[in-house]
């Protein structure tokens, strides 16, 4: 089976508005596999300062980028996956928000960027491939059966943040939050290279005001329409 025949769903957009959650809903609804692109820039971000590779040196974080195994472990629909670097849970170490701060500046070089292609595009495997990320959609599977760009307003993205980072134990006033927040759309919006942005042929839906429930309806009815008349 070739890759390219494999369906693939991509979701992309900015952090906080709801991506994570209703991708592991969707792998789940469809029996999938899963792909959080972000994670690999977190795992990877963790994985440099325990080898004390320099976060600076582009060049060396893409050579440590060659030798990473990645896998995600779903036991609940409504529960992010579970991370595995090298077989060792690493999942609180990368989703931690200090991590977050860490990846998104890797995610600018263009090296890494590369590297980082090919493993996730690699994850694109039978019976098909949930997507999460930033250039899912314009980047890594341009062919995606179907095409999801989440959105939300800056207030309700931090607010969703903060009340993650207080689920986890962790207090953060909303002042700093918005702040880091704003950086961070800042410098995936900008990049040179696969800025975040809606693909051509994605829709969008603002998750402003709507719960969890609500926006799941939404992009499965939108994935539904697309998958059924793939190859139309």
């Amino acid at each position: 089976m070739k890759q390219n025949n494999v369906p693939v769903i991509t979701i992309d957009g900015p952090s906080g508005a709801g991506k994570g959650t209703i991708c592991q809903m969707l792998a789940n609804r469809l029996g999938w596999h899963l792909l959080d692109s972000g994670v690999l820039y977190r795992v990877l971000a963790c994985e440099a300062l325990r080898q004390q590779v320099s976060l600076q040196d582009a060049q060396a974080v893409a050579k440590l980028a060659q030798n990473v195994n990645i896998r995600f472990v779903s036991k609940d629909a409504r529960e992010l996956a579970r991370v595995y670097l090298n077989n060792a849970d690493v999942t609180d170490e990368v989703r931690a928000e200090a991590t977050g701060k860490l990846a998104s500046k890797i995610s600018a070089f263009p090296e890494v960027r590369k590297v980082l292609l090919e493993l996730q595009q690699n994850f694109r495997q039978m019976p098909g491939l949930v997507a999460d990320g930033r250039d899912m959609g314009t980047v890594v599977f341009v062919d995606a059966a179907a095409k999801v760009y989440l959105t939300a307003s800056p207030e309700t993205r931090v607010k969703r943040r903060r009340t993650q980072l207080l689920a986890q134990g962790i207090d953060a006033k909303l002042s700093s939050l918005t702040d880091e927040l704003a950086a961070r759309d800042a410098r995936d919006s900008d990049r040179a290279i696969s800025p975040m942005k809606p693909a051509d042929d994605a829709i969008t839906v603002d998750t402003t005001g709507l719960s969890i429930e609500a926006v799941f309806d939404r992009v499965w009815q939108i994935v539904q329409h697309r998958v059924d008349h793939q190859g139309d």
